[in-house]
């Protein structure tokens, strides 16, 4: 968008010549006070109703879907909580990397709760979204692997990092203690984690009710858990990136709306392409190296986790480098009195 533009009787006009509703406008009149309070109780509104939605979509998963068994079977959620700590490990990293003030727990944990109730809509559009844009990616089943990735890069990818990132969006960032551009990766890792352990909740629960006895139950559950425990960091590395830009964004309105569409980008690209490449490289490593699929498969998001988890790691190093730069204290210079000898 560039600079703000000001209409030319603003520009040229006496700043002592009232302008209101002629090139400017402000709350004057009853009908101004109205329009500004139905438009803000309009938006508060909506965030609330967004808010039920995704807690009613919890609730009906708790009551009628796999999310009840966490309840009844406290194995399972022993071995969620268990799988979201790397994730929760990551996400504490960057936060302790934030060099600005220490933020509130209640935003932490609002954005992770909210992390949590959002996954919810992504569940519902990845399953509407997913059948027919795998069908036509694939080309009506020509070729099916087609179908996957267009799957993964036109609704996982986008789907799940835009709902990590409303969770930001809706809580945090009106606050005014979201007061930095690396506050948004703060909230991102914390929207992710949030998100990463409902999902290995589900996951888990999925994999693990219809096994029968305990010992079995444990097996099975153990081992999906260790693969979600390693799957979980990359929604924090994602959303991260994605909470990155969108804390840019907060404090460049003119370019904001571009700035949070290069977050999603990035984040996107990265998530759909971990889940494009997580199946085939296993495969072939286990059979390249003759490992388990579960050696391969930690190889493989070992390293790839690295790589961006690097990456963003050198983005908020630049960022608290630059902070301290800003603030460094300039060394006192003193000036050299003469003496009374000094010519």
């Amino acid at each position: 968008m560039g600079k703000r533009r000001r209409d030319p009787v603003a520009s040229n006009a006496d700043r002592s010549t009232d302008l209101y509703e002629i090139a400017n406008w402000e709350v004057r009149s009853r009908l101004d006070r109205f329009a500004h309070w139905l438009y803000y109780a309009g938006l508060s509104t909506l965030r609330v109703l967004v808010v039920l939605v995704a807690v009613g979509i919890l609730v009906l998963q708790i009551a009628f879907g796999s999310l009840g068994a966490l309840g009844v079977q406290p194995l399972f959620a022993g071995l969620a909580a268990l799988s979201a700590v790397p994730a929760l490990l990551l996400a504490a990293y960057i936060w302790y990397a934030d060099v600005t003030t220490t933020e509130p727990l209640t935003l932490l944990v609002g954005t992770f709760l909210l992390g949590v109730l959002f996954a919810g809509f992504a569940g519902l559009l990845n399953v509407a979204l997913g059948g027919p844009v795998q069908a036509i990616g694939s080309g009506f089943g020509l070729f099916e692997p087609a179908g996957m990735v267009f799957f993964f890069f036109l609704v996982v990818g986008p789907v799940e990092e835009s709902v990590k990132l409303l969770a930001v969006r809706l809580y945090a960032f009106r606050d005014d203690r979201f007061d930095a551009v690396i506050d948004g990766a703060v909230y991102g890792a914390a929207a992710g984690l949030g998100f990463a352990t409902i999902e290995n909740a589900l996951y888990i629960v999925q994999n693990t009710e219809v096994v029968t006895g305990t010992l079995a139950a444990i097996d099975a559950g153990s081992d999906i858990a260790a693969v979600r425990a390693l799957a979980g960091p990359g929604h924090v590395i994602y959303s991260a990136f994605a909470g990155y830009y969108l804390g840019l964004a907060k404090f460049n309105p003119d370019d904001a709306g571009p700035i949070v569409l290069k977050g999603l980008l990035i984040a996107t690209v990265i998530h759909a392409t971990y889940n494009t490449l997580a199946g085939p490289v296993t495969f072939l490593v286990s059979n390249l190296y003759g490992v388990s699929q579960l050696v391969a498969f930690f190889g493989f998001v070992l390293v790839y986790d690295a790589i961006f988890g690097l990456l963003l790691l050198r983005k908020l190093d630049a960022y608290r480098k630059a902070y301290k730069d800003a603030h460094a204290t300039p060394e006192p210079t003193y000036e050299s009195q003469q003496t009374e000898f000094d010519p």
